[in-house]
């Protein structure tokens, strides 16, 4: 959720100490609107800026509405210096927001051609602050949150088996878990695949695998009833359809947050 601590912190940022370009005096609309086409996001986290500084928001879409050109996402109206106060701040959440559920709805998009069941997810790599706003957009665009934080499930990465070893490591982890904890275990060649299956890993994350090298591993999988293949490391918009043939579960892309560009949108007064 959206906290008033956020949104200060956000407002401080932006309007300093001594705000003299937003005094205008009276009442006014303002209306956001899109200069592309796209998918809406951040639309909450918007409204909440301008809810905080007492502006009323009238109007808006839902996240995950596809947008075109012109399109209207959110309509204000209160006191113009309150408007103008929260207007780039919004602005600025909101591109964010829809850039990255933009980026996800076209990757979900190029999954599909192959497999409708492949789930694209995205991992940690946001934005520190913003990673609701982020993960929220993710789901706006068709995609999975993959975990939110450390505590939702345990990875058994490269480093965890570098000090450990595979079997070792994932012994470790099975021991500190609860029995609703589910561990994703990472491996770099195929041959590992089943051996992480076989230790206990409830998920299998093929790292940096090629599509036929993929493949080979799902297929390994393939005995194993219950345990998920998940492929990562880079795949991109480019590549998404060839790793969803592969038969994988899920596909994970640290892309979706942190290299969206974002929506290009246009905040207008007075209309």
């Amino acid at each position: 959720m959206i906290t008033d601590a956020q949104i200060e912190r956000w407002l401080r940022e932006d309007v300093g100490h001594h705000d003299v370009t937003n005094e205008v005096p009276g009442e006014t609309t303002g209306r956001l609107v899109a200069k592309e086409s796209g998918v809406a996001a951040g639309l909450e986290a918007a409204a909440s800026v301008f809810e905080y500084l007492g502006v009323d928001v009238v109007d808006r879409l839902e996240d995950g509405t596809t947008l075109e050109e012109g399109d209207g996402l959110l309509q204000v109206e209160g006191a113009a210096r309150d408007v103008l106060r929260g207007e780039r701040v919004a602005v600025n959440l909101a591109g964010h927001a829809s850039g990255i559920a933009t980026r996800t709805r076209r990757v979900v998009d190029e999954a599909r051609v192959e497999s409708d069941d492949v789930r694209i997810a995205a991992t940690r790599k946001t934005t520190p602050g913003l990673r609701g706003l982020e993960k929220r957009a993710v789901v706006a665009g068709g995609g999975d949150t993959h975990r939110l934080d450390l505590s939702h499930m345990v990875m058994v990465k490269d480093n965890h088996v570098a000090e450990m070893g595979l079997e070792d490591a994932i012994a470790h982890f099975q021991e500190r878990t609860s029995f609703a904890t589910k561990l994703d275990v990472e491996v770099e060649t195929v041959a590992d695949a089943p051996r992480a299956a076989d230790a206990g890993a409830d998920i299998v994350l093929l790292d940096n695998m090629t599509p036929a090298e993929t493949r080979e591993a799902v297929d390994a999988l393939a005995d194993y009833e219950g345990v998920l293949a998940e492929a990562s490391g880079g795949i991109t918009l480019e590549t998404v359809a060839d790793y969803a043939a592969t038969g994988v579960d899920v596909i994970s892309m640290g892309s979706l947050t942190h290299s969206a560009p974002s929506l290009d949108l246009s905040f207008r007064t007075g209309e």
